[in-house]
């Protein structure tokens, strides 16, 4: 159930016997030449939708935008502050917990949402847990045996296949596979801690940080919304009968 969707007397039935809430988050970002601006809150909230199908749970509108300075020289990036987004994110969750949403289970897409997103946890009158959709064993088994390394850390094969599974695919005829990047460079800027817009353009002009989008197919995105719903279903299950 979508809770934009819902009517007040639908929602106080709902949490008449149950207490959780799904919240999806993402960004609104450039996802190189093949991906969508809004891949990382589509694939949370695509993965969340079919997860409540299974569970039976609600999800509550998305936070779409978010911190995403680094990538403010590609044109269709909207980037929030992260103090902004922390404050708006405490809130949208007080609000849930006001009426009685007692459990609220945050699905994420978008690495840079991670650190405000544990800070704005801090203080809110509700058990809350934190999970991004690639956070579990299975998810991670399917994007290591399809793409490897090539998965990358940015506009990687896995969001956009699930983008062309939902969506629609972007066709970029001989996409060349990017720069590949070191481990310690992705130990280093695990997290989404790029540079400034200006330098990080020049460093990958097409938007990729080390992820051959090239690899996304419709099929892998199918699976993987699949197999990440089952995942997040079991765990919301788990989360809400604690």
């Amino acid at each position: 159930m979508k809770l934009e969707e819902m009517t007040w007397p639908e929602v106080e039935t709902y949490l008449s016997a149950h207490k959780g809430v799904i919240l999806p988050t993402g960004s609104i970002e450039q996802h190189g030449p093949m991906g969508l601006i809004g891949t990382d809150v589509i694939c949370a909230r695509e993965i969340a939708w079919a997860a409540a199908e299974i569970c039976g749970a609600v999800v509550a509108p998305a936070l779409s935008y978010a911190p995403a300075p680094f990538n403010m020289g590609f044109p269709g990036t909207v980037s929030l502050s992260v103090d902004l987004y922390e404050e708006l994110a405490r809130q949208v969750m007080q609000g849930l917990a006001h009426h009685g949403f007692e459990k609220i289970y945050i699905l994420n897409g978008h690495g840079a949402n991670l650190e405000p997103l544990q800070a704005a946890m801090i203080g809110v009158e509700a058990d809350v847990r934190l999970r991004s959709w690639w956070d579990f064993a299975p998810v991670n088994a399917l994007r290591s045996e399809w793409y490897g390394d090539w998965e990358g850390m940015h506009a990687t094969p896995s969001e956009v296949s699930i983008t062309q599974a939902t969506h629609r695919v972007v066709s970029v005829p001989d996409l060349a596979p990017p720069m590949k990047l070191t481990t310690a460079y992705m130990v280093a800027h695990a997290g989404d801690k790029h540079g400034e817009p200006d330098a990080h353009r020049r460093d990958f002009p097409d938007g990729r940080v080390g992820s051959h989008s090239g690899l996304a197919r419709v099929e892998h995105g199918v699976e993987l919304v699949l197999v990440a719903a089952e995942c997040v279903a079991g765990d919301y299950c788990g989360f809400q009968n604690s």
